[in-house]
């Protein structure tokens, strides 16, 4: 599991959007913030949706929110994703 995690409770307001750059197969599970941008690092494989699930499980536990609260918007199968926060 990620021993770091940002957090990025501010940005957890219902209807807020959130894009992320994915790295999948990286050597250890992580979120950075660069320059504005997220990245998300996950140590699964892109197949059958287990990448997006890793990047959804750190992802709402950086946020404070549960993981059923975000919603892939785009970006299923590409590295740039749009998540929204539900309502």
């Amino acid at each position: 599991m990620a021993r770091h995690l940002p957090d990025l409770s501010a940005l957890a307001r219902p209807g807020a959007t959130i894009a992320v750059r994915v790295t999948p197969r990286a050597a250890s599970n992580q979120v950075t913030v660069q320059d504005g941008a997220i990245r998300v690092r996950v140590t699964t494989v892109p197949e059958a949706g287990r990448a997006n699930a890793a990047v959804v499980k750190l992802l709402a536990r950086c946020l404070g929110v549960p993981k059923s609260a975000l919603v892939l918007e785009q970006g299923q199968t590409a590295r740039d994703k749009v998540f929204r926060i539900a309502e």
